[in-house]
């Protein structure tokens, strides 16, 4: 596994590691990041359609903060929707892994709703299994080698693990791949539920409802196009909102900022070098 480490002058602080090829597991995504050493760095997480798995294994050290003041030191995992949170540290190494909620329960133990937007110790869900993944990965030589490791592990957990309903996956699957422009009526006609039977299932598997998850797929694409450069007026006609002021209550809601300083956020320019053209983790095992 060939790794290229990029560098962007928007994400100056940062080397981001990327693996060259996708994870044997499907709805998985991993991405490498070492801070340069030129002091302590922060980032604002910008919510996206994934649960966040973060695998630390540095000498530095890496603290998440939340808006409620709760602190989260290390190895952590994040729900899709945790609010606005802070990263934060020194000497960061570490791994990220994004999960496609189909696959986060059975990776993780958990799920996805019992995380209910919360960020957890990775210890508290793992015990010394996380313990020894940090000490693998410390002793790892390469990214190449981290991402392999991380990989196994994943593999191994998902195999064991428990799966979705194949009907709330397919029901995910059309949200990302209709960018959040698709209306639940549709999803529970294509499979064959009533509409408050998708809601109940979806919510308890996914960790959203329907259409809470279709907005934050429709907006996670409407941030990176703010990023990109592109105007909120042309994104928000394009993005399937009812006007630009839509637009900007639902930047609000998300981020608690407006599209303007939404779109020069450097966590949204970290974002776009470690996940570029991997889209949103989607599987599809139909019903």
């Amino acid at each position: 596994m060939r790794t290229t480490v990029h560098e962007s002058e928007a994400a100056a602080a940062w080397d981001v590691a990327r693996p060259s090829r996708r994870s044997r597991v499907a709805g998985v995504g991993m991405a490498g990041f070492r801070d340069r050493g030129t002091g302590p760095v922060a980032l604002r997480a910008v919510p996206h359609p994934a649960v966040t798995l973060v695998l630390e294994f540095g000498d530095g050290w890496l603290v998440v903060d939340d808006t409620a003041g709760r602190h989260q030191r290390g190895s952590l995992v994040a729900g899709m929707m945790p609010g606005e949170i802070r990263t934060r540290g020194e000497n960061i190494e570490c791994v990220e892994v994004r999960l496609s909620p189909v696959v986060a329960r059975a990776v993780l133990g958990v799920c996805p709703a019992e995380l209910d937007g919360s960020i957890i110790a990775l210890d508290d869900l793992w015990g010394r299994d996380a313990t020894r993944i940090r000490e693998q990965l410390g002793d790892a030589p390469s990214w190449e080698d981290r991402f392999a490791l991380t990989d196994a592990v994943l593999a191994r957990r998902c195999e064991t693990g428990s799966p979705v309903d194949p009907e709330v996956a397919w029901a995910w699957d059309r949200i990302v791949v209709s960018r959040g422009r698709v209306r639940i009526e549709d999803l529970a006609l294509e499979v064959e539920w009533s509409r408050k039977r998708l809601w109940s299932r979806f919510r308890s598997q996914i960790g959203l409802p329907p259409k809470r998850a279709a907005q934050l797929v429709r907006f996670n694409r409407a941030a990176h196009r703010l990023a990109a450069g592109e105007s909120a007026g042309r994104v928000a006609s394009e993005g399937g909102y009812a006007d630009q002021s839509h637009f900007h209550r639902e930047v609000r809601a998300f981020t608690g900022v407006t599209p303007a300083t939404l779109a020069q956020d450097p966590g949204l320019a970290v974002d776009d070098i470690a996940w570029a053209n991997h889209g949103t983790f989607v599987q599809d095992p139909r019903p």
